[in-house]
């Protein structure tokens, strides 16, 4: 779990630098290529190009969907919402994952699919009860395009874990820093296909947008995403689910500490400990009792 706590901070900076310094200023299409293609870059060095083909192209379609369609979706949502908004719709991505999970996993033990179900909608309590104010005119809108953002990241996340489980239990071995290139690969051909046929000449006009795109891609995507999913490995669903919505108060306190946007401290001091309940629950549940895992 401490993978992903580490990268829920450097996460927590991605939500108010792309509200703040990019959406409506830098075409939505071109950011996400950029991103993407830097985070490639990050992992070409260590792509191993005799990678079995099945293992290739499963991870580039997982990279297609958690990375480039949620980001098509993600980007559009902040020209709909405001940071402290889109932050809040990203709470039922934890029902997703564990939805998503008990489909693929093929589990449907009535015990489990409760269990983690509890867990998530205890995430969501925790996340709704941090910010419910004034909603923008844009809401329905903004927030259907962030749920399409959230399915495509619940989606790649558990695909991811469950592929890299299979493998491990065929006695394959993958070393994820040399294969994970193939998971930006295909994030690289959605974003550079949706740039071409959507995108417009809106191009980053100052040193800090493009040290904002620097950021986002080389880190936040490339090392960030290959951490999470490492981490969405080594933890039971359940707490994978509800680690999604601890992103919540991160980034809720850096938007009000950094760039002073208004949130109410009670909420999110309330709704941040509920969460970190969640999350102690489920881990403590994963280790005394293996099989749940």
């Amino acid at each position: 779990m401490i993978l992903l706590l580490l990268v829920t901070l450097l996460w927590a900076f991605s939500f108010s630098l792309i509200g703040v310094y990019l959406a409506g200023q830098v075409d939505s299409y071109f950011s996400v290529l950029t991103r993407v293609l830097l985070a490639t870059l990050v992992f070409l060095p260590f792509l191993n190009w005799r990678t079995p083909p099945r293992t290739a192209l499963t991870l580039m379609a997982i990279g297609a969907v958690q990375l480039g369609l949620m980001y098509l979706f993600y980007y559009q949502s902040f020209l709909l919402l405001s940071v402290p908004e889109v932050l809040l719709f990203t709470i039922f991505t934890p029902v997703y994952i564990a939805l998503i999970y008990d489909l693929m996993a093929r589990r449907f033990s009535l015990r489990n699919s409760l269990w983690n179900l509890s867990m998530a909608a205890i995430a969501v309590a925790g996340a709704a009860i941090i910010r419910w104010g004034e909603l923008s005119d844009d809401y329905w809108r903004g927030f259907f395009v962030v749920q399409g953002a959230n399915l495509c990241f619940a989606t790649g996340q558990v695909a991811y874990r469950q592929f890299m489980q299979s493998t491990h239990a065929r006695g394959e071995s993958l070393a994820p820093r040399q294969t994970f290139g193939w998971f930006f690969i295909g994030a690289s051909a959605i974003a550079t296909l949706a740039w071409i046929i959507l995108g417009k000449p809106q191009y980053p006009g100052s040193p800090v947008q493009w040290g904002v795109l620097l950021w986002l891609g080389a880190v936040a995507s490339g090392l960030g995403y290959f951490l999470w999913n490492k981490g969405a490995t080594q933890v039971s669903p359940a707490t994978l689910a509800t680690m999604n919505n601890a992103l919540i108060p991160a980034g809720l306190m850096v938007n009000l500490l950094i760039w002073n946007r208004d949130a109410d401290l009670s909420r999110l001091l309330g709704g941040g400990l509920l969460i970190a309940a969640a999350v102690t629950l489920s881990e403590w549940r994963s280790k005394h009792r293996p099989g749940t895992t």
